[in-house]
């Protein structure tokens, strides 16, 4: 039984249609990438999986009993606020230190319980995001673009670490990301939006795809092939600098490559 099943859904705000006849389903313990240009209702759908938009037509099924992990785009918290990470995963209430240190561990950052969420960096407050959404043992994790603001490097180490979540736990993964040359293979099936569904399908099938192509440019099929080396040889940075050269030729914008 799929974790969720989108059949024929279209969601507006007021006159303005977002999603236009979405059909997508989740299967347990696949990894899935929804992809798309600015706009498109990425965000929109991850909102109305989770129940905080209602669609306009079409229905959303949930399994029974379905438990839901969301790491957001970003979370601001007062700098002033005088709160430790444990204190962070332990609101509102009821979860205990050991479960909060299980959570750090499984996000990979388990040195962090007693460090201010003022002092935190990009890469260790997402980090501590994904603890939180790991708290309740998910079933289905969602992350909404939730490496925004970090650099090429820290990025691929949080998808890696996205993997070994999944792999470890079991549960499925659908994450939202416009970095194509580091998402697109670390998923099982990527699903290409633009207010509704261009393509989906594997890697290798969505990025030779027409409707693909014509939104990305041809690109990201190089780029799709050095993150595998890379995946491969983890520690090995050149090839993520070649990444970044490879993404950029494919946007056809070679001055983004060093802003990358």
């Amino acid at each position: 039984m799929s974790l969720i099943s989108v059949e024929h859904v279209s969601v507006g705000y007021g006159a303005n249609t977002v999603l236009r006849n979405v059909s997508l389903a989740i299967e347990p313990a696949e990894i899935v990438t929804i992809v798309g240009p600015n706009g498109s209702g990425k965000t929109t759908l991850l909102r109305s999986l989770i129940g905080a938009v209602r669609p306009a037509s079409g229905e959303i099924h949930r399994k029974p009993g379905l438990r839901i992990g969301y790491v957001p785009q970003k979370l601001h918290i007062d700098p002033t606020l005088p709160i430790t990470v444990e204190r962070f995963l332990r609101l509102p209430g009821g979860h205990a230190k050991i479960e909060c240190a299980q959570a750090l561990e499984e996000a990979g950052v388990p040195d962090l319980s007693q460090r201010q969420m003022s002092g935190l960096s990009g890469g260790q407050f997402q980090r501590v995001l994904l603890a939180r959404a790991l708290m309740d043992k998910p079933d289905l994790l969602l992350l909404d673009e939730a490496t925004q603001g970090l650099d090429q490097p820290g990025s691929a180490a949080f998808y890696l670490q996205i993997e070994q979540v999944r792999q470890r736990t079991g549960c499925a993964v659908l994450m939202i990301s416009h970095e194509l040359h580091v998402v697109m293979s670390a998923s099982d099936r990527v699903v290409c939006l633009n207010g509704h569904v261009c393509c989906e399908g594997t890697p290798e099938i969505v990025s030779a795809a027409p409707e693909y192509r014509a939104l990305f440019g041809t690109g990201t099929g190089g780029a799709l092939a050095l993150y595998r080396h890379e995946h491969d040889h983890a520690h090995d940075e050149e090839c993520g600098h070649d990444h970044a050269h490879d993404h950029s030729q494919g946007a056809h914008n070679k001055k983004t490559e060093a802003a990358e």
